[in-house]
Formats: structure tokens, sequence, C-alpha cells
């Protein structure tokens, strides 16, 4: 048996102070967080061994949800404004059942991606989507349901787009795609990362995840290839 001996250290207890903020862009997932610390000292007592150390590794994490194909979608509220005008409330499952849905997710309306590809993308494909048996395509964001009124309009899009917000993340936090952006300097806070899925009857057929606010796998285009 190797052995060993017993040494008294003193360990730093780790205050954090701050976060130094960096600029961003909704086009790429990557960002850079660091923090500085003060220290005061606390007495431990730790056991050295004569065995070689390992050296630590890391590994980048996959992308991933709580969301999966196969799953059948939480039942979350959603709003949006109807051709009248009115403010409607509509539940996940009520625009799933028994229908074969397209729902995509943006990190924000009127940012740029969302407004030039992302949604003219699925609002242009709309009668292929629904010739090959799609009954809604619905686009879902973290805003109010004025500011998706506001984009909708700005935009000029009619019917072909169901623009649903899900202002408190209430959909999104249930199926696992925050997209936590509150270290940012331009106040976007929490958003939902991008995505597409076909859903069947409430259920997951595919889901195209991206990673951040990246524009690589979840177009109109890449939902086509699936149906």
């Amino acid at each position: 048996m190797a052995a060993t001996t017993a040494a008294i250290f003193t360990l730093p207890k780790l205050y954090k102070s701050s976060i130094n903020p960096k600029a961003i862009s909704l086009f790429s997932p990557k960002s850079t967080l660091s923090s500085s610390f003060s220290i005061s000292s606390v007495p431990f007592k730790v056991h050295h061994s004569k065995r070689n150390a390992q050296p630590l590794s890391y590994t980048t994490p996959r992308i991933s949800a709580e969301i999966s194909v196969g799953d059948k979608l939480p039942n979350s509220t959603l709003s949006y404004f109807d051709s009248s005008d009115e403010l409607k409330t509509l539940s996940v499952s009520d625009l799933t059942s028994g229908k074969k849905v397209v729902l995509f997710a943006v990190p924000g309306a009127f940012t740029p991606t969302c407004s030039q590809k992302h949604l003219p993308g699925f609002v242009e494909k709309s009668e292929e989507l629904k010739s090959k048996g799609v009954d809604t395509i619905a686009c879902i964001s973290v805003n109010d349901a004025f500011v998706m009124k506001a984009w909708k309009e700005n935009l000029n899009i009619g019917d072909e787009v169901l623009l649903l917000s899900d202002g408190n993340l209430e959909f999104t936090k249930a199926i696992g795609c925050e997209l936590d952006l509150t270290d940012k300097p331009i106040g976007l806070g929490v958003r939902s990362r991008r995505y597409a899925m076909l859903v069947d009857d409430g259920v997951v057929k595919v889901l195209n995840l991206e990673e951040g606010g990246a524009f690589n796998v979840s177009s109109a285009e890449d939902i086509l290839k699936t149906l």
C-alpha cells in the first residue's frame, strides 16, 4: 500500500464579485464569461498520495434539451392577437391535438436572422408545407403578444404562420430550450433557443435544435426534407 503523509493547508473561500461583459452576436452561439474573486482563509486537512496524479479532462457539452423525438409536448399556454385584433390564449394541447403542426422558435422578434431568414422562410414555404399534410405552422418567441403583433405587421404576414407569445417562458422552460443571454450587454435576458420541430397529434416526430441562436438546421427547407 502506498504511504501517505498528512499536511495542513489553507483553502481560499471564493466570493463571486463581478462578471466582465463581452460583445456578443445572436449569430454565434459562443460567448465568454469571466469572473474575479476575493479570498479569505479557512483551514482544512488534505492527504497527499505518492501515486501519480491524473490530468483533468473536459468535454464540449452536446446540444441537448429536455424534449426529444418521441416525447409528447407539455401543455402550456401561449398568447396571440387574432385577425379581429383580439388578444387570445391558446394551449399547446389545443394547438397540436389531432393535427400535424410545425413549431419553430426564434430568439427574438425584430432581430436580424429571425426577421430576414427564419420567419420569412416559413411564410414563403407555407403552401408547400401544407400541401404535404401540415395543418398549422406556428412561430414561438419569448416576447409579449403586442411585440409579436407588431412584428407580424412589420413583415406583412397574413395567416401563413401563427405568431405565438411565450412571454413568461412557460413552454420554453418546459421543453428545456432556454437561451440565457442575461450576461450580454444588449438586454435580451432569457430567450428561446432556435429550433424547428414537426409535431403529430402532440408528439414530437422531428426536432432540429440549433446551438444558441445559430441558423443551420431549423429552416423551412430542413423541415420539408423530413416530409
